[in-house]
């Protein structure tokens, strides 16, 4: 995978992410912080031919004034078989991780896909937002992820559930076979 930009600087980052975690602890004592089941279980089918189940979401009450969608990628390290259902499991403890950054909406936590790859479908207010967060979230990731394999996209202007319902939406924004854009259900 190719990503679309690289890492903040790390004291950058972790500055990023501990002040998230601040935030989003507040948000989580207001219960300010929803897991909607609508889209668990939900299978999405990539370009790239892979396939990944949807297996939690969150969600803030925010309604983006400039929509973006961000899509992110990393293949974790030392994690098979049995060991993914754990991650899954856990990594509700991850929450605060991102909740609390600026301009949060909503995030699908998409399980390993048929190449062993997690993947983030998030909804973002404003694309550098989600930059922002992408690159200081890459921090967190490296510490746990295989070397190379973490990407991320930020697709401005669009909105998760329209991309989810016309995935066609993002056919002009990249290349055929790119590991972020949705197919069609066939």
């Amino acid at each position: 995978m190719i990503p679309e930009s690289g890492p903040a600087p790390r004291p950058k980052a972790w500055l990023a992410v501990a002040r998230c975690v601040g935030t989003s602890c507040i948000m989580l004592a207001r219960g300010q912080v929803r897991q909607p089941k609508d889209n668990v279980g939900r299978v999405l089918r990539f370009a790239d031919g892979s396939t990944s189940r949807v297996y939690r979401e969150t969600a803030v009450r925010r309604q983006p004034a400039e929509p973006c969608v961000l899509v992110v990628a990393f293949t974790l390290r030392l994690v098979r078989g049995r060991a993914h259902r754990l991650f899954e499991a856990e990594s509700i403890l991850n929450t605060p991780l991102f909740v609390g950054f600026p301009g949060f909406v909503n995030k699908l936590w998409c399980a390993h896909d048929t190449f062993g790859a997690y993947r983030g479908l998030y909804e973002w207010d404003g694309a550098e937002p989600a930059r922002k967060y992408a690159s200081a979230l890459w921090r967190v990731l490296e510490l746990v992820s295989v070397p190379g394999s973490i990407s991320y996209k930020v697709l401005p202007g669009l909105r998760r559930d329209e991309v989810l319902a016309d995935p066609a939406r993002i056919a002009a924004a990249g290349t055929d076979h790119a590991w972020w854009r949705l197919r069609t259900q066939e």
